[in-house]
């Protein structure tokens, strides 16, 4: 089974940093050159020039020198090249795109991080060791080996014991990858005569590099190494294709008993196994006597200290899981997710300095079972681009960003505004100058007297309804939803794709709800996406072991509010000193104990949710927990998407306002504020006969 991340497309306009394409190239296992690349997995980036010698894939089975045109200083992209000799852009259909990340080969295992390594690119020196000690005739055979089989039942009945084994290479794959660890004469008899189906459909070279990117190596650290990759990175810290012969003769003695003889807990095991894998090479004669010689004098190379990285987006594979159910978990399966590989490195950054960050400023955290979560998503598609469900270096398994419900706290307000300037229930819809009284209230509920309270416990008399959303006041808020009505309020939070139960509670308006960073994440797309909610889609095509698909393709999508109120309170979420499309609102639960932070940039929409896993009080708000992880993530990840500024909508119109008044002026005066309106829900222009009656506000 493989789960792949997106394939990615450097978009023209931006900048060789901002998409971070050096950072996915090093991702994919590409190699940096100073000069124009030579070889596939090679890539130069120059003043001018970027290349890259693109490696084979499915879809393009050619390798081949591509590039791009930058702009100096800042490398900005503008044009695609197609070999050395291009001179002019190529058509967009043609862009370049960027090979899939494997992001996991597994639902439930903790794998190491593992890269697919195409046959051509390793050292015969690294593979052939592999052949002579499991399966020497391996090019001469149809998929079973009559001589291997007879040698393997002398030895044992000399033995009285199970001391060898006859099979191949490719009855192997077949029982790594198809079939149950469970031995009986059935299972022998399927599995050889699946391995005959194998050889007949599929070449020895592509058998070798499944075998080679499937065989399981061992664990270092709880992670599982399975591949040529994950093992000469977690044993040697080196890429498969630098390998040396005694490398390659050091995985090939370990494939047999991959814990028994480990570098890292047997050295002398694997030695005497080593020794067997050169002597096999020199009575096969495959290999210079004298690179022989060298290899054995310098023994088994030694392990390298270090931790092997797991695989991304490792708590995402159990969504995946839980997507297509039990019965489709078996291997065969292919699965192309959205998540963009590099953005998802940024998030599992992000989340694990927050949390650092956290942890120093606070001995209790220290102590504490702190965690975090972060969903990003694209407003436009609502595919799940990035996805981190707890703290990156914890094996816990808590999926927090779907699974965890807590209260949002105000990240909910900005749906309350919404519902007062799209309908306000049954009267006139609200605009943005309106005034609100800021002033004790107490509402009799059937539960007893509530007295909502703003956060620093002041009261500012009257304020605006933009006033009460950028200051995320409570009072002015729960009197606007009041003005409107609870239930047409609630009921647009439910249209946004907030879960609310039946006759919500007032409260409801404050965040005293519970969601999920995922469920937030789809609300918020509203506010990029010109009022339309897009349900989040964590996979772009899922296919069984026959091609067949396994989940229906697309996300879904519905209209939530109208583009004009949409884009409104878009604005008033606007932060532009962090940049001119950046949006976003704090959330802090009731007695601190949850820590949010909702927003985006452009198109990319992203939720931070901090907390205890033991329902405690966290003792941070969002803007001291949730936000600086909220910044440190878009402020990086933004540019790798296509530029998307919400466009104003025609019937969208912008007057000055008298402050003290809220009524509307001809002109700007002193004291006066600049709001947008919708054209046909403006206040009242100040006339000479009102200009000392100001608008009653909404008690």
């Amino acid at each position: 089974m493989r789960i792949y991340a997106a394939p990615f497309v450097p978009a023209l306009g931006s900048t060789v940093e901002q998409v971070g394409l050096a950072a996915r190239l090093d991702g994919l296992g590409f190699r940096r050159v100073h000069a124009r690349p030579t070889a596939p997995g090679e890539y130069f980036w120059g003043h001018e020039t970027f290349w890259m010698y693109r490696r084979a894939t499915p879809r393009d089975e050619t390798p081949r020198l591509v590039g791009w045109r930058l702009e100096p200083p800042l490398g900005r992209i503008l044009a695609f090249l197609d070999g050395p000799q291009a001179t002019g852009s190529v058509a967009p259909e043609d862009a370049i795109e960027l090979e899939p990340l494997l992001l996991g080969t597994s639902f439930g295992e903790r794998r190491a991080r593992s890269e697919w390594i195409p046959l051509a690119e390793l050292p015969e020196h690294v593979w052939r060791p592999l052949l002579a000690i499991e399966d020497a005739r391996f090019f001469d055979h149809p998929g079973l080996d009559g001589r291997a089989v007879a040698r393997a039942l002398l030895a044992n009945v000399r033995s009285g014991g199970v001391v060898q084994g006859g099979s191949t290479i490719t009855q192997q794959l077949i029982k790594l990858r198809d079939l149950s660890p469970k031995r009986s004469l059935g299972r022998k008899a399927s599995e050889a005569v699946r391995a005959l189906a194998l050889e007949v459909e599929h070449s020895k070279e592509e058998i070798l590099e499944a075998y080679l990117n499937s065989v399981y190596y061992g664990h270092v650290d709880g992670l599982s190494l399975y591949g040529i990759s994950a093992a000469a990175r977690a044993y040697y810290a080196t890429d498969p294709r630098r390998l040396s012969l005694a490398h390659g003769a050091a995985l090939a003695a370990l494939v047999q008993a991959p814990n028994r003889l480990s570098p890292v807990r047997a050295p002398a095991a694997l030695a005497a196994r080593y020794g067997l894998v050169l002597d096999r090479l020199a009575e096969l004669g495959w290999l210079p006597a004298a690179a022989l010689d060298d290899a054995r004098r310098a023994g088994p190379p030694p392990p390298v200290a270090g931790s092997p990285a797991p695989e991304p987006a490792r708590l995402f594979r159990g969504w995946l899981g839980e997507m297509l159910g039990p019965a489709e978990r078996p291997g065969g399966l292919r699965i192309d997710s959205t998540l963009d590989a590099h953005l998802q490195e940024l998030a599992v950054s992000a989340v694990g300095a927050g949390l650092d960050r956290l942890r120093r400023a606070s001995p209790e955290l220290r102590r504490a079972p702190l965690a975090a979560a972060l969903v990003a998503l694209d407003a436009t598609t609502g595919e799940v681009l990035a996805y981190v469900g707890g703290d990156p270096r914890a094996d816990d398994g808590l999926d927090r960003a779907r699974r965890s419900r807590r209260q949002p706290g105000s990240t909910v307000k900005p749906f309350v505004v919404l519902e007062a300037l799209a309908s306000c229930g049954d009267r006139a819809p609200l605009f943005t100058s309106r005034r609100v009284l800021d002033r004790p209230l107490t509402l009799p509920l059937p539960t007893g007297d509530w007295t909502p309270r703003n956060a620093d416990q002041r009261f500012r008399g009257v304020v605006s309804v933009r006033q009460a959303l950028t200051e995320s006041l409570n009072v002015p808020v729960v009197r606007i939803a009041r003005h409107c009505g609870f239930e047409p309020t609630a009921d647009r939070m439910r249209r946004a794709g907030l879960a609310l139960p039946p006759a919500a509670p007032p409260s409801s308006v404050l965040g005293a709800v519970e969601t999920s960073p995922l469920e937030l994440a789809g609300a918020y797309t509203l506010f990029a996406n010109r009022g339309r909610v897009r349900q989040p889609r964590a996979v772009r095509t899922a296919r069984g072991r026959a091609g067949l698909p396994l989940l229906p393709d697309g996300g879904g999508i519905r209209r939530a509010a109208s583009p004009a109120a949409a884009f409104l309170v878009w604005d008033l979420l606007r932060r532009p000193e962090l940049g001119p499309t950046v949006f976003g609102k704090t959330g802090t639960s009731s007695e601190r104990r949850d820590a949010w932070y909702a927003g985006g940039d452009g198109r990319l929409v992203t939720v931070v949710w901090v907390g205890l896993d033991d329902g405690r009080p966290l003792g941070l708000g969002g803007a001291g927990a949730a936000e600086p992880i909220w910044r440190d993530f878009v402020a990086r990840a933004a540019g790798s998407l296509r530029p998307h500024v919400p466009a104003r909508p025609r019937r969208i119109v912008e007057s000055w306002v008298d402050a003290d008044s809220g009524l509307r002026l001809a002109s700007r005066r002193e004291g006066a504020e600049l709001h947008l309106f919708r054209s046909r829900h403006k206040p009242p222009a100040r006339r000479w006969w009102r200009r000392r009656s100001p608008l009653e506000p909404i008690e």
